[in-house]
Parts: structure tokens; sequence; C-alpha cells
């Protein structure tokens, strides 16, 4: 009995099952979306008109220690792609294992940078053998969902935008090595911009193209490229990602219209990139560095059309009545959307400063020099990945300090507890008042996020990494402690009582508590932090990621199924400047715009 074909790429169309075949698709990732919303965005996608659901694949979350995989609750992708299959949605996958996807390093483990000589994304034999293990466990999981398997998965995609990485004409070949050798059967892709499509293809593969605009001759130059294949783009930028500091990015609903409406009437196959963007939930946010270094918010809205709390926008109503054109029969209901509510304000209840919690830490760790966070000896000797590291020594004079850019990504620095500065990228020095005696200095390093575009990957370890000069003198005997603010830490801190109950002068940094009464169903509310300065917020152990009144962000998406009737606890972890209350909204405010399409590209990177 012969099985029906799966995907094919043999002439100028694509075929699946023997039949043309026009792959409209949109991106979901599922560790951007609350596991209790998948089926919720996945309706949406299908009553959107699209047929194909392409998703990443996070190796740093399915393996936050080495050897060590997480693929259950939210991170169960065979129950993701199970839940597309069910919904009538093929599946294209995209799993690494560098996904860019603006998440921290791109997706790639941090554990990999405690060998000093790693070369991220070649054929390195440190990088080649994680790689090949993690394929191992990874493909064990998802071949059971290939089409050729009855399973929704028609085509897979080989790495992520090599061609702008380009740096080991071995690496391609490799990692389409690690798909076929596992039984990968399906339809192989690779995923470039216009200027990688060059570089990043390997043979036998299809080349797909990533774009927002329809300039250069874009669709032309990957024809020409691949005579009598079917043309797509892979990721159609409907949106894009906002920084730290910068403004909201918006792409106006018309101008995106009238590209897509140009790509299907030329017979191109679309993906939206992205369809519904999410939220970068906890320390997971990525990071930019073109000469400066961006690191990226909370929010992964990218003004698509769902929104980050999943809500149909105008984009979305737009591209309903263009995919309905390319469809029989009509197009199922939309689900109607989620209830949000603002909540009363809720008041600040107790606090614990930073320095009163280092108890709950694990053993802090001693050394004479600096030690980045992915040494040390923390995380059964994986290192630190996310979050806070604390560096104390002791000094007996002031002066200048200076960090000789040493500080990754952003430090602030304390003398017996009293903070005297900030240390970052552009900031390099902070003066130390005069004292007689001997005085504890503190530096409270935190990673902002790696970068997960370019060529620096190899650069992205945390903390700090070279000397820090006092008065030209390096600094040594440090005291080093690890702040990941993970749930066991989070849990020895709730349940301390050692918290304070006055309000009058509390010290910061300082985790705040406070509790949130809910009475019938819990809702979808945005937190808003006016009078804060900046920090992250956890609601039932849940961290919902970081704030910063810089802006543009000035929200915190909560979403209901995280949230109980009756009793909820809030705890924020604040730097700078605490406030008595916590507000909530029925909708976000992503703060001042600019609009993408008016912009040169090379000012979005």
């Amino acid at each position: 009995m012969s099985h029906p074909e799966g995907l094919r790429a043999n002439s100028s169309q694509f075929t699946l099952e023997g039949r043309p075949f026009r792959i409209l698709g949109g991106s979901i990732h599922y560790f951007r979306v609350p596991r209790p919303y998948w089926r919720d965005r996945l309706l949406k996608m299908k009553a959107c008109g699209l047929n194909t659901l392409t998703t990443y694949v996070p190796w740093n979350l399915h393996e936050p220690e080495r050897g060590v995989f997480n693929f259950q609750d939210q991170l169960d992708l065979k129950a993701y792609i199970s839940l597309a299959s069910e919904m009538g949605l093929w599946v294209i996958l995209r799993p690494g294992p560098y996904i860019c996807a603006e998440w921290d390093l791109g997706g790639l483990p941090s554990w990999l940078l405690q060998d000093e000589d790693m070369q991220l994304r070649t054929t390195y034999p440190g990088f080649v053998n994680a790689v090949n293990f993690y394929f191992d466990r990874l493909i064990s999981v998802v071949k059971p969902l290939m089409f050729e398997e009855g399973g929704p998965i028609i085509a897979v995609q080989v790495e992520n935008e090599y061609g702008s990485y380009a740096k080991d004409e071995g690496y391609m070949p490799f990692i389409k090595n690690c798909l076929q050798s596992r039984g990968v059967n399906e339809l192989l892709l690779t995923s470039d911009n216009w200027e990688g499509l060059r570089c990043g293809g390997t043979e036998g593969v299809l080349r797909t193209i990533n774009l927002q605009r329809l300039s250069f001759g874009a669709i032309q130059h990957l024809a020409d490229m691949q005579p009598q294949k079917p043309l797509m783009v892979m990721e159609y930028w409907c949106g894009w990602f906002d920084v730290w500091g910068g403004h909201h990015h918006v792409f106006h609903a018309e101008d995106m219209l009238a590209v897509v409406s140009e790509i299907l009437e030329r017979g191109v196959s679309i993906n939206l990139y992205m369809f519904h963007g999410g939220t970068n939930f906890g320390f997971m946010n990525g990071a930019m560095d073109f000469g400066t270094y961006k690191p990226q918010v909370t929010s992964y809205d990218y003004d698509a059309p769902l929104s980050e709390a999943g809500d149909c926008t105008t984009k979305y109503q737009l591209l309903r009545n263009l995919f309905s054109q390319y469809h029989s029969e009509p197009l199922p209901e939309v689900p109607p959307p989620q209830e949000t509510r603002a909540y009363e304000p809720v008041f600040m209840q107790q606090h614990l400063s930073l320095w009163d919690s280092l108890q709950f830490t694990d053993k802090p760790y001693r050394s004479e020099r600096p030690v980045n966070m992915e040494r040390l000896p923390v995380n059964n000797n994986n290192g630190q990945s996310y979050g806070y590291t604390l560096y104390e020594t002791t000094i007996t004079s002031g002066g200048t300090l200076n960090s000789r850019n040493n500080i990754r990504d952003r430090a602030l620095v304390f003398v017996d507890r009293q903070c005297v500065g900030c240390l970052d990228y552009k900031t390099h020095e902070v003066t130390l008042p005069d004292a007689k005696g001997a005085r504890t200095l503190g530096l409270l390093v935190e990673n902002c996020g790696r970068v997960n575009y370019g060529k620096t990957l190899n650069e992205q370890r945390k903390g700090i990494v070279g000397d820090i000069v006092l008065n030209q003198t390096p600094l040594r005997g440090f005291t080093i402690f690890c702040l990941d603010l993970k749930p066991n830490f989070m849990k020895r801190l709730t349940n301390s009582s050692q918290w304070k109950t006055d309000f009058k002068s509390p010290s910061v940094p300082a985790f705040v508590q406070t509790r949130l009464c809910v009475d019938g169903p819990p809702k979808d509310t945005f937190i808003k932090l006016p009078g804060w300065g900046k920090g992250v917020v956890f609601v039932n152990g849940q961290n919902l990621g970081r704030y910063w009144f810089i802006g543009p962000q000035h929200f915190l998406y909560l979403p209901g199924p995280w949230l109980r009737s009756g009793e909820n606890q809030i705890i924020v972890f604040e730097e700078q400047r605490v406030d008595a209350k916590i507000l909530f909204a029925e909708n976000p405010d992503h703060g001042k715009t600019v609009d993408v399409y008016k912009l040169p590209f090379c000012t979005l990177l």
C-alpha cells in the first residue's frame, strides 16, 4: 500500500499529497503563549484563513542544563503540534539549533559558553557534540509527528538565516545530516534575508526568503537562484520588535496588506512572522548589537495580527478578508475575544531588602578574580544563565572605579550597601566617596539579554567578564552571589519570616510583596507600575518579565490562567525606586510609536 506523498518542491508550485498546494502560514511560538491559550490562538489562526503553523524550538528551554531535558507542560512540543493537527493545520518545524527569534542567545543554551574556545554555529567539536546530543532527543519527540508517520509536519527548516553568519562551509551540511540521519524525510528548507540568500543554502534544500518590503527585486532574485522551484517568503515581517529606550514599532495595516496581496497575486507561498507574537516571559528576551547594545523588551507583541493578549486587530480582519479569497469554503467563525479586567490597585504590604535576601541564595562563591555568570559553580555546574549576580569585595579608599567595559550588561554600584552609581556599556566610570577604613563594594550585575543575531554570539558571556579597577588597580578577593531568581529561591524567600511591614523608607534594591484578591473567574489584565524604576514581577511564582521606566513598554501582560479566584501573590524585585501601589488596566500601553515602513531598514537593525 503506497502512502500519500508529502510536501514536494519539484516544480514551480508546491504539491502536497500529489495536488497543488499553497502555504498560507503564520508563526506562533508555543513558548511565548500560556499553554491554556494555545487552542484559542490556533483557532484564530485557522479562522483567519491560514493553513500552516510555523514554530521555532528553543534549545535553551528544552535543555536548560547539559543532559537535562524538559518537554513537559508549557514546553510540551508534542502536545502543541498535535493540537495544530486537530485544528486541521499543517506544521513547518524550525528546530534550529539556532533560532534568532529575539530570544536570549538565539535559543542556544548559555552553558555552551563555559568552553572558552566555543565557536557557536560552526563545526567546532564542542558545538557539534552538544547539537548531536540535543537532536537525538528532539527528533525522537517530533519524528512520530512527521507527515510520513501520519502527522502534520510537512517541512523542516535547516538552521536559521545562516547566510547572515556563514562562518563555516561544513556547518549547513552537518545540520542537514543531523535531521536526515535521524529519519527526517520531509521537505527541508532554509530561510534567509535577501543578502544572506547566496551563502545560506545547502545542496538539496529549498531556499526561502525573509522580507518586509518587495524591494531589490527580492522575489525575482530567489526565482533566479532556483529556477522551476516554488517560491516562498518564510518570514513576512508584518511588524517589528521593540528595544528598551526606543519607540514601539508599528507597521500600518494598509501598508502590510498591499505587500501580502502582491505576494499572493504572484503565486508565492507566505508565512506571516509573527501571526501572534506573545511574550518574552521571564528573562528570555534577546538583544541586538550593531555597535550599540540594545536589549529587547518583555512584550513580543510585534504589532502582529493577533495582539500580545491574543486579540484580533485591524490587520487580522484585513488578512481574513484577503485569505478568504483563496478558499472555496467559508472560513470558520472567529472565536470571541478574551475578557480583560482592570483590577483595583493593590498596595504594597511587605518588603525585604536585597541584602536580607542573600541568605536564601545558594552558597556564595569566593574567587580572587571576577568570574562570569556562565562559569559560576551553580546549577549542577552548568553556570548561571539568567538574572542578576552580586559581586562583593573590600575596598580601603575612594576614587575612580573603572569597569574597562567588562560589565555585562548593567551594574548598580554600592559602597556599604548605599548605591553610588551605575555602570553599563555607555558608562564605564563611577566616583566612589572617600572614607577611612575598610568598606564593602558591591556590584549588582544584570544580564539584560544575550544578543540573538549577528557575529557576536561567541562574546555573550554575562556578569563581570574581566578586571574592574579602582584607581588603576584591579580589584581582587570577590564573594559572588547567584541571584537567578529561580523558583526554589523565590519559594525560600516567600516563606521567610523576615519580611518587614514598615513602608516609610524601604531600602532598594528590594523584594516587595502584596496580594491581589480576584472575585469570580480570573481574567487577563495588564500590570502598570508608574512611579517604579526597573525590575521584575512574579505572580503566583510565574516570572512575568522585566519592566523599566524608560519604556516604550509601560505594562506587563498577566494572563488570566495564571491567576486564581481568591488570593494571588505578587512579588516585585525593584532595583531603584519603590512606589506604594501597583495598577491594573484592561489594555496595554506600548508607549510612543514609530512607523517601521518609514524607517530605513538599517535603522531597525
